[in-house]
């Protein structure tokens, strides 16, 4: 059986992934499931976050890739709403994801959106700390390799959704 693409879009909070994955989720082909830090975060209890936030984040990520290569062990295309941070608990992040991944089918894409602009987002959703794009930003792991990359300032989710499916499947597009 073919491995199901697995499509990483890495960016700070608000700067557009899950409106982007959201939209990718609207075609009919291709389809995708989705895999999300958010996602994964609540499956921690709040005991735990609150006495050692990153210790049980970082493992609660690591087994979010492992399920991501399980749905594309079965054929299924999965994107994956994270961002590749480095931290003590996961460093080094970036390499980790390259070792996991190793023989899978995996493009990372860079959603980029201008940090005024990210906060200006936080603010507006009102459930994140207006400098949290600021703080993320300084740990996201550097030299990563992007396959393809998007600005979220200069195109919508929509658009956003189109161009990366056009990108990587060029004839499977259907909404």
């Amino acid at each position: 059986m073919e491995k199901g693409k697995i499509i990483f879009l890495n960016g700070v909070t608000s700067s557009g992934k899950t409106s982007i994955v959201e939209a990718m989720q609207a075609y009919s082909e291709p389809f995708f499931y989705v895999v999300a830090n958010d996602l994964f975060e609540n499956t921690i209890g709040d005991k735990h976050l609150q006495t050692d936030y990153w210790k049980y984040l970082s493992e609660a990520i690591i087994m979010m890739y492992h399920t991501a290569k399980l749905f594309s062990d079965h054929g299924k295309h999965v994107l994956i709403d994270g961002i590749l941070v480095e931290r003590p608990e996961l460093q080094p992040h970036y390499e980790q994801v390259q070792e996991i991944f190793a023989g899978y089918p995996l493009d990372i894409v860079e959603v980029h959106c201008p940090l005024d602009l990210c906060r200006k987002r936080n603010i507006e959703r009102g459930d994140r700390g207006e400098k949290q794009s600021d703080e993320q930003h300084e740990m996201m792991a550097k030299n990563i390799h992007y396959s393809y990359s998007i600005d979220t300032s200069l195109n919508t989710p929509e658009e956003c959704a189109e161009k990366i499916i056009r990108h990587y499947f060029k004839s499977e597009v259907n909404i």
